[in-house]
């Protein structure tokens, strides 16, 4: 074991600073550090992670992954991510930085960890999520018969004043209501009593929400919960999952007593289809996901699934703890 050098016990500081108490941020980093399962997900990226040999030696595998989810917790670019972490202890004791014998690794050190994780023929970004599925299923959170789908835009630059003039072309406008999105869209089928996704499908934002539909269930569904853009679409439901039920809110018209009870109905729906609206706003308001970061749809699909995996494991913290 290394002997801490003055800058670690620094920044440790429990036995110096009478007066300090933990942060919000303090208490979620080690709320992470204890539950994340960190040997599983290592265990993903490990084949594919630079072997020690000639040249500089890798950084530990670890450590990089936990500088990489810092960058999703906090919505932080490469270089601010560096930055971050030069500035807090409590970033440094989470991935396990000891300024007074290493450097925090660089922007571009992250940047290529991040290359890695988005290469198209590894798909690591997916295969995390589901790997912190089967973590989840392992601790009791079993995928259950019902599942709710929805789908939301992830905002993207439409300004054309860049070196070609034009937008990115993997990313589509689209109108909601009276009001246009650029970017792409995020279509999740979330389990309707644990709350947690099961599946993600990311398209341009111009794809309607109805046509990722059989790639949301997992065919064992019982009941199939969604909101009216998910309306009339039985035979997409049957042809995934047979036996189930179709649960999502109908359309309504007119005044009479007819569209009142529809409106009933589709209200009493609403209080399990709800539930979905938990994980967006993780994923776009606690961990900043509302705008894309990069240019195309496979850079931006990979921070979606690694997002969702974590959001997964902050929903689920209670009952990890316990």
């Amino acid at each position: 074991m290394k002997q801490a050098t003055l800058a670690a016990a620094a920044d440790q500081g429990a036995e110096f600073e009478r007066f300090r108490r933990p942060t919000r941020r303090d208490v979620f980093l080690q709320t992470m550090d204890t539950i994340v399962p960190w040997a599983e997900l290592c265990a993903v990226i490990e084949p594919y992670y630079p072997k020690a040999g000639k040249g500089r030696p890798p950084i530990g595998l670890e450590r990089m992954l936990r500088m990489y989810f810092v960058q999703h917790w906090f919505n932080l670019a490469d270089e601010a991510c560096e930055e971050a972490l030069l500035d807090s202890t409590a970033l440094r004791r989470f991935v396990g930085i000891d300024l007074g014998r290493e450097r925090v690794p660089d922007g571009t050190t992250l940047l290529k960890f991040r290359r890695l994780l988005e290469d198209d023929k590894h798909k690591l970004g997916a295969a995390l999520f589901a790997k912190v599925g089967e973590v989840l299923q392992s601790k009791g959170m079993k995928v259950g018969t019902g599942t709710i789908v929805d789908a939301t835009i992830i905002s993207a630059p439409s300004s054309t004043k860049n070196d070609k003039g034009e937008r990115d072309p993997e990313m589509h406008q689209t109108k909601k209501g009276q009001q246009y999105f650029f970017g792409m869209k995020l279509h999740i089928g979330v389990d309707s009593e644990t709350g947690l996704a099961h599946s993600a499908v990311v398209t341009a934002a111009n794809v309607h929400d109805k046509h990722p539909l059989p790639e949301l269930l997992h065919g064992e569904e019982l009941e199939v919960f969604g909101d009216s853009a998910y309306a009339s679409q039985q035979e997409l439901i049957a042809a995934k999952a047979p036996k189930a039920k179709d649960r999502t809110n109908q359309r309504v018209r007119g005044t009479d007593a007819q569209a009142d009870l529809e409106r009933v109905v589709n209200r009493i729906k609403s209080k399990t289809r709800s539930r979905v609206e938990h994980v967006f706003a993780v994923v776009k308001r606690q961990f900043g996901f509302s705008k894309v970061r990069y240019k195309g749809l496979a850079k931006n699909a990979t921070r979606a699934f690694v997002v969702l995996g974590l959001a997964n494991i902050y929903m689920a913290r209670k009952r990890l703890v316990a």
